[in-house]
Order: structure tokens, then C-alpha cells, then sequence
């Protein structure tokens, strides 16, 4: 790999419509594919893009990886009941308990599959006292750091409009930052909270381009400016062709890294 590549990894989040077709795409397989159509030996696996979590189905997935030269870079633990729910932040004792004990399913498998990061949503937040969010990452990162897994937040949902109060969150919690270049709501924000997050972000961030949205070039500068030196994952989105939106993404990153 060339030193560029090795600073980029595609995640099954490009894919997601082959993952949640009739048919989907395996995620046995994906490692090879992007190894072999794009020379990229990072990748990123969404949390529901993988069949199963028995260790049968997770051996098969490490065996296909490492016969690849590949590794995983972070596993997004995505759960559709706790999109945009109050969940981490609950009131409710019970509603984040459950909430921690499903994120740590996602950390058990991030450890199972040897990524160094998990990425935990932190729902809604009470803007005004984050105390109990604070809390609840607390726990994750002790638990995560007891498998070898670091807790890492993207700028996901409405918290994307409020990077000084992630960021808070995140220094009082001890958890990392995977900053998301295109979910800012719009470019002075992106540019504030860019800044604010890839000090903060050891692992990767993501990486998008869509027209008139997202300067990619202009992203990549900020990160390094900030001294960030970790991946930069594809999330290539709703692309009709994904396999070619993956590429234009990545033609542009090895271009500016």
C-alpha cells in the first residue's frame, strides 16, 4: 500500500443498501472486495451489517480478514430503537441501562473482530446538564477499555449542531471523538466543530463528498492542521452506485492526504 491508502479505509456504510437488499452482501466478504477493488486493507463494519455475532459466523469473518492483510478500523454500533431516543441520556435509570447493555454487545464484537475504537450514538441530549450522558460514557469506556476497545462519538444527529457540548462531553467521559465531515447542519458549524474534534479523535473520522455540501479537500486540510493522524473512512451514503461513489471519495482523498 502506498502511504495515502494506508490512511484510508471504506465502510460497509457506503454499501448499506446491498447490506439491506433481499439478498445482501455478506460481510465475510467485504474485506477482499475492498482490498481487491480498491487496495484499501481498512475497513469499518457497521454493527448490523454483520449475519450473526456467533462465534462461528465471527471466526469465518477474522479468518476472511486476515487472508485479506486486512483490519478492522472501528465497528459503528448502530441500533435503529436508539436513533435520536433519549437512550445514554435518559432520565430513566432503566431506559440507559438498557441502552449501555446493547452498546456493549457492539464493543463485545468490536473486541471479537480486534478494531481498536466503537462508536457509541449518544441520542438526545439535555443540552443544559449532560451530566447524565457524561455518566453513561463513563461506563462504556471502562468497559471498553477492559476488552481493548477505546469509545469513540461521532457528531451524530442533533448533538451535530452543539460540537462545544460534545466536546465536553467527551473530555469529561474520557471517550474519543470520530468526527463526521458532512453531518454538520451547515459549514460554519462544520468548520467550529471540525476544529474542536480532530484533537480529540485518535482512531478516524469520515469521510464524505457531495456536491455543494461537503468540501472534502478543505476537511482534510483542518485534520491536519489539528495534527490528526488516523484514517479517514468512506462513507460514500445513498450513491445509485456506490462502488463508483466509494472511488470519486477516494481518488479525492489521495489527492489531499
Amino acid at each position: 500500500m502506498t502511504s495515502s491508502l494506508e490512511q484510508i479505509c471504506v465502510s460497509t456504510w457506503s454499501f448499506h443498501t446491498l447490506f439491506e437488499a433481499d439478498k445482501p452482501m455478506d460481510a465475510r466478504d467485504f474485506p477482499e472486495m475492498v482490498a481487491d477493488r480498491y487496495h484499501v486493507h481498512n475497513v469499518e463494519m457497521v454493527y448490523p451489517h454483520f449475519a450473526s455475532t456467533e462465534p462461528s459466523y465471527v471466526n469465518e469473518f477474522n479468518d476472511r480478514l486476515r487472508k485479506a492483510h486486512s483490519r478492522v478500523v472501528n465497528i459503528p454500533i448502530d441500533y435503529k430503537e436508539l436513533w435520536e431516543k433519549p437512550s445514554l441520556s435518559s432520565p430513566n435509570r432503566q431506559e440507559r441501562e438498557d441502552a449501555i447493555g446493547l452498546y456493549q454487545k457492539g464493543i463485545d464484537l468490536a473486541a471479537a473482530v480486534g478494531a481498536p475504537a466503537g462508536r457509541c450514538d449518544p441520542g438526545l441530549v439535555n443540552l443544559d446538564d449532560p451530566s447524565l450522558t457524561i455518566e453513561s460514557y463513563r461506563t462504556l469506556a471502562a468497559y471498553g477499555q477492559a476488552k481493548g476497545v477505546r469509545i469513540v462519538v461521532e457528531n451524530h444527529g442533533s448533538i451535530s449542531r452543539h460540537p462545544e457540548v460534545l466536546v465536553n462531553i467527551l473530555e469529561s467521559a474520557g471517550a474519543g471523538a470520530l468526527p463526521d465531515m458532512g453531518n454538520f447542519p451547515n459549514v460554519e458549524t462544520r468548520e467550529r466543530g471540525l476544529r474542536l474534534l480532530y484533537p480529540l479523535a485518535k482512531d478516524l473520522c469520515h469521510a464524505k463528498s457531495r456536491p455543494q455540501v461537503d468540501d472534502l479537500p478543505r476537511c482534510v486540510q483542518l485534520a491536519k492542521e489539528a495534527g490528526f493522524r488516523g484514517v479517514y473512512s468512506i462513507e460514500a451514503g445513498n450513491a445509485s452506485d456506490p462502488y463508483a461513489a466509494v472511488q470519486e471519495i477516494l481518488d479525492v482523498l489521495v489527492a489531499n492526504i
